[in-house]
């Protein structure tokens, strides 16, 4: 069904019939549940709290009982975050600062233990450059450029691999 076609459908129905779908649509699918929740009772902060709480335990996981557990240093876990926060429509600002976080633990992370997977620097990289971008069309660069600069200037102290093209992301930044 078409945008359109939707469109049409909907003025056809009654207030009531409408109402009765939306409540529908709530208690079948989490998603929209989800949506609505945030939509009425936006908590950003708690959101925010609770999402760089689960970043952290990537890098620096609590022990459960008694025993540590191992770091999984998986970039998915604030990958699937940014991507629910752009999806619920919250505030670009909010998303930029989880962008930068979650390098930024990951370099904390680094600058204690040596990590030898490929893989993570790069990694790291696309979140740098998908951030910096992020910030850039959001128009929110005065608010994190400090930001920016100190993780680009990290990859250089760290000898990260691929600190160069770091670098060449903030010649194109400070442009």
């Amino acid at each position: 069904m078409s945008k359109r076609d939707l469109k049409k459908y909907l003025t056809e129905l009654h207030k009531k019939q409408l109402e009765e779908q939306i409540l529908e649509l709530y208690e079948k699918f989490s998603a929209v549940k989800t949506y609505y929740d945030f939509v009425f009772n936006p908590k950003e902060e708690t959101l925010l709290k609770e999402c760089k709480i689960k970043i952290s335990n990537e890098y620096f996981p609590q022990k459960n009982s008694g025993k540590a557990r191992r770091p999984k240093m998986r970039r998915s876990v604030a990958q699937k975050y940014i991507k629910h926060f752009i999806l619920l429509g919250v505030d670009p600002f909010v998303v930029g600062d989880v962008m930068l976080y979650s390098i930024e633990i990951a370099q904390t992370f680094s600058a204690e233990k040596t990590v030898k997977q490929e893989l993570f620097y790069k990694s790291m990289f696309n979140s740098f450059e998908q951030a910096v971008k992020f910030i850039i069309a959001n128009g929110m660069v005065n608010e994190f450029k400090t930001r920016i600069v100190s993780i680009a200037d990290e990859t250089k102290q760290q000898d990260w691999f691929n600190k160069e093209e770091f670098s060449v992301i903030m010649e194109r930044f400070e442009e």
